[in-house]
């Protein structure tokens, strides 16, 4: 390589090489919750300011994407209750809560069978005074050994499946005054 194309590569690769700043790489950033000097509270992050709007998802709709008003379980379903709503709620109760809480919400699932904790039954009179937001919440985000299924069950499916849960509680818990009078009377007289 003759000495003149030495030189050529040297001049490209000192001017590469200037063009790479370390600032480029070091810029200054704040990382959420750390220690910064640049506001006076010392604080990196800051709280949202008064009536901010959002932007995106808004989940105004407390019931529905909480479970809880305020802070209180929600005592009513916040969808509307039809049969494709119960049909969805078994079909995912039987995908998601059958191995571990059995067809019929006893506990006696095959996890719990193969000698797993086995969950309580639906069917206890503690479980069957508890508002729906209990198992709306108690499938979003899990309680005891069950784990969150907030990020496998989407929000309607869970509603669904609380529904559902009610269904089976009064399969199993009715009694004939919750019948109405026509049906009441068919089972009276058999």
């Amino acid at each position: 390589m003759s000495r003149a194309a030495v030189k050529i590569i040297t001049a490209l690769a000192a001017l590469l090489l200037a063009g790479c700043r370390p600032d480029m790489f070091v810029q200054p950033k704040s990382n959420p919750l750390k220690a910064s000097d640049f506001f006076a509270d010392g604080g990196a992050s800051r709280p949202l300011p008064d009536h901010a709007i959002a932007r995106g998802h808004l989940e105004l709709d407390e019931p529905l994407y909480t479970g809880k008003i305020g802070t209180n379980l929600a005592a009513t379903l916040p969808v509307p209750l039809n049969i494709e709503l119960l049909r969805r709620g078994r079909e995912r109760f039987d995908i998601n809560c059958s191995p571990c809480h059995g067809r019929t919400g006893e506990g006696n699932g095959m996890v719990a069978l193969r000698g797993f904790p086995a969950p309580p039954t639906f069917h206890q009179e503690r479980l069957r005074d508890a508002p729906i937001g209990h198992f709306f919440d108690v499938i979003t985000h899990g309680y005891g050994v069950m784990h969150p299924y907030a990020q496998r069950v989407e929000l309607k499916d869970r509603w669904a499946v609380a529904a559902y849960i009610r269904a089976l509680q009064l399969s199993q818990n009715a009694r004939p005054n919750d019948a109405p009078a026509a049906e009441r009377a068919k089972l009276e007289s058999k």
